[in-house]
C-alpha cells in the first residue's frame, strides 16, 4: 500500500506563490507516474500536472508557464512538489496528489488553495 500525504496549500493573494508538496510512504518502489489534480467547488476533479519516473512532465493548459512540478527521489522516500506562481482567483480548489503504480492509483487526502484578495 501506499500513503499520500499533501502540505503547502493556504491562503494567497492574486499574483502570490504556493509549494505544494507531497509525501508518499510505503510501497514506494513501483511508483510511475505521479500527480496533482484539483477539485473547484461545483466542478468535476481536472489534471493539473504529472510528473513520471523519467521526469517527463505534462501540464494543463491553464497553468502552462505558472506552475513546476518536481521530484525528490532520494533513499526510500519519495515526495513531489507542485511550485505555483502568478497565482489567479480561479485556481482556487482542492489539490489533490496521485500515484500511480502497477497494481492501481492512489489519492491523498486534499489540501486547500485559496486565491482572494
Amino acid at each position: 500500500q501506499v500513503q499520500l500525504a499533501e502540505s503547502g496549500g493556504g491562503l494567497v493573494q492574486p499574483g502570490g506563490s504556493l509549494r505544494l508538496s507531497c509525501a508518499a510512504s510505503g510501497i514506494i518502489f513501483n511508483i510511475y507516474n505521479m500527480g496533482w489534480y484539483r477539485q473547484a467547488p461545483g466542478k468535476q476533479r481536472e489534471l493539473v500536472a504529472t510528473i513520471t519516473s523519467g521526469d517527463s512532465t505534462n501540464y494543463a493548459d491553464s497553468v502552462k508557464g505558472r506552475f513546476t512540478i518536481s521530484r525528490d527521489n532520494a533513499k526510500n522516500t519519495l515526495t513531489w512538489y507542485l511550485q505555483m506562481n502568478s497565482l489567479k482567483p480561479e485556481d482556487t480548489a482542492v489539490y489533490y496528489c496521485n500515484a500511480q503504480r502497477p497494481l492501481g492509483v492512489n489519492w491523498g487526502q486534499g489540501t486547500q488553495v485559496t486565491v482572494s484578495s
